[in-house]
């Protein structure tokens, strides 16, 4: 960007450039499109650059990144440090039974019982920071997913990163949880921004700061209990944060549902039923306010979703299975819906704009095999067990 204080001053009434890194091939809604042009106008937005997984958004338009003088805390919501982070197994493929991967992986659903503390301390977070909620997934869009590296397109720069064709990788999208919802209602109300001198800037910009790195732990926990449940040893390769605001040549940049792109390698995430993609990211594109797109983007929100699939008890247990030949662990039945394949847009595409752009190369394909979402049988199991486990207590204290 390269500007001064007192340009950005000057532009601080004005509404705000957009740059768009779409076509018009690309499906965007205009919902959407009503909402960057909203932003544009917010007091102290600089700049805005728009991405082609780009869709409406409770607060405002989700697949964009904002530069702002101020901060603006509804532009991120309350998922804060929300992101997705990729870590390569030592797990051979060709060892891999899915339908029993598919039951070990079901132990996600319980709560996490590690040393939550000593994780905390160590990234210099309060010991008893929402520990109850570490190493979960949540919902929405959460997942845990088992995939394949299918092919490369630049088997070079894929070696870098410690990957080959054949590899077994597992990619973890999860947030701060009851933590960025809890920071997220004390300013609920602050539509106009935060200046960022004020006491309440600061106490929010500690706690935003705070959930970004309990969000990052937390798909690092997340994985490590897949792996564990897998019986196999994980390395991490990219955390890709893509809900964040962070201080960017002088001024604030919101991240939302924008992938931090100042980093080596950006996952791209498909729908359960397509290929996700890694990215090596371009410097040389400053409009893009380092940033990119995190995946392929809602097409149909939630409520549309009712009815556009899983009518039937046959199309939802077509849903458990991608045409792959993978497995979906979904036993939520309004969550299957509503995050079904046809609810996204096609990620080739968002790829192809992407590459056209000049945002970033693709490197390789993930190719899903194993999504857990949510094991809904698995909290009653262990509820049971639980009750079992104090009856045979009792006994024993008679």
């Amino acid at each position: 960007m390269g500007t001064s204080t007192k340009e950005r001053s000057e532009r601080a009434d004005r509404t705000a450039f957009i740059h768009r890194f779409y076509s018009d091939r690309c499906w965007i809604e205009g919902t959407a499109e009503d909402q960057l042009e909203q932003v544009a106008a917010m007091r102290g937005v600089l700049s805005i650059a728009a991405f082609p997984d780009l869709h409406p958004g409770k607060y405002g338009p989700v697949g964009s990144a904002i530069l702002a003088d101020r901060i603006y805390p509804q532009l991120i919501g309350n998922d804060i440090g929300c992101g997705m982070s990729l870590f390569a197994l030592d797990l051979p493929a060709r060892k891999l039974r899915l339908d029993k991967a598919a039951q070990k992986l079901r132990m996600l659903e319980g709560s996490w019982q590690g040393a939550s503390a000593a994780r905390l301390k160590a990234l210099d977070l309060p010991e008893n920071l929402h520990a109850q909620a570490l190493g979960t997934i949540g919902g929405g869009n959460h997942f845990c997913e088992l995939q394949v590296v299918d092919a490369n397109a630049d088997s070079t720069a894929l070696e870098t990163f410690g990957l080959k064709k054949g590899d077994l990788t597992l990619l973890v999208h999860s947030g701060s949880r009851s933590l960025g919802t809890a920071v997220f209602s004390t300013v609920l109300d602050r539509f106009a921004g935060l200046d960022p001198d004020s006491t309440e800037g600061h106490v929010y910009w500690q706690d935003h700061c705070q959930a970004i790195r309990w969000a990052s732990l937390n798909r690092t926990l997340i994985a490590e209990r897949a792996a564990e449940a897998l019986r196999c040893e994980l390395t991490l390769v990219t955390d890709a944060p893509h809900n964040m605001i962070e201080i960017w040549d002088g001024a604030f940049l919101h991240r939302k549902g924008a992938a931090k792109a100042d980093i080596p390698l950006v996952p791209l995430a498909g729908s359960r039923d397509a290929l996700s993609y890694l990215l090596v990211t371009k410097s040389d594109k400053p409009d893009a306010l380092a940033s990119l797109a995190h995946g392929a983007g809602r097409k149909y929100d939630r409520r549309s979703m009712i009815g556009r699939a899983g009518a039937t008890r046959s199309e939802r247990n077509e849903l458990a299975r991608t045409s792959f030949g993978g497995l979906v662990v979904c036993e939520d039945r309004q969550l299957l819906i509503e995050e079904a394949p046809n609810a996204y847009k096609d990620p080739t595409r968002v790829l192809e704009e992407l590459v056209n752009a000049g945002l970033a190369t693709n490197v390789a394909s993930l190719k899903p095999l194993l999504t857990f979402k949510k094991a809904a049988r698995q909290a009653q199991s262990i509820a049971r067990q639980d009750k079992k486990r104090r009856l045979l207590d009792r006994r024993s204290r008679r």
